[in-house]
C-alpha cells in the first residue's frame, strides 16, 4: 500500500460514522434508505459518508430494480485489509507525494 492511499484510507475511516457504516455493512449489504434507518442519520448525511467510503476504495455500490420498479443503490463492504506496523508505516512514508492537493482532499 501507498503512503498516499494508506493516508486516504485512514484519514477516512478517523470518522464514527464511516466506523458505523462500514461495521453495518460487514454484516449485510444494504440501501441507503434502510442503512439510515439502521444507523439512526439522515439518508443526506449518510450519502456523503458513503461517497467518502466509496472514493477509498471502503465500499462498493451497485443499483438494483426492486420488485415494484424502484431502482434501489445497495452498498457493500469492498474487500480490504489494513496492517499497521511501525515497518508497514515506515515503508508507506516513503511513497508519501508531497502534493497539496491530496491534504486538502484530506480534510
Amino acid at each position: 500500500m501507498t503512503g498516499d492511499s494508506m493516508l486516504k484510507v485512514l484519514a477516512t475511516l478517523a470518522n464514527p460514522h464511516r466506523i458505523r457504516v462500514v461495521a453495518a455493512l460487514a454484516t449485510e449489504r444494504n440501501y441507503v434508505s434502510q442503512l439510515a434507518r439502521d444507523l439512526g442519520i439522515s439518508r443526506a448525511l449518510l450519502q456523503v459518508h458513503l461517497r467518502k467510503l466509496e472514493a477509498a476504495g471502503l465500499v462498493s455500490a451497485s443499483v438494483e430494480v426492486s420488485a415494484d420498479g424502484k431502482a434501489m443503490k445497495f452498498y457493500e463492504v469492498a474487500p480490504f485489509g489494513l496492517h499497521l506496523t511501525p515497518e508497514t508505516i515506515k515503508a508507506a512514508a516513503r511513497t508519501l507525494s508531497m502534493d497539496s492537493d491530496l491534504e486538502a482532499e484530506l480534510r
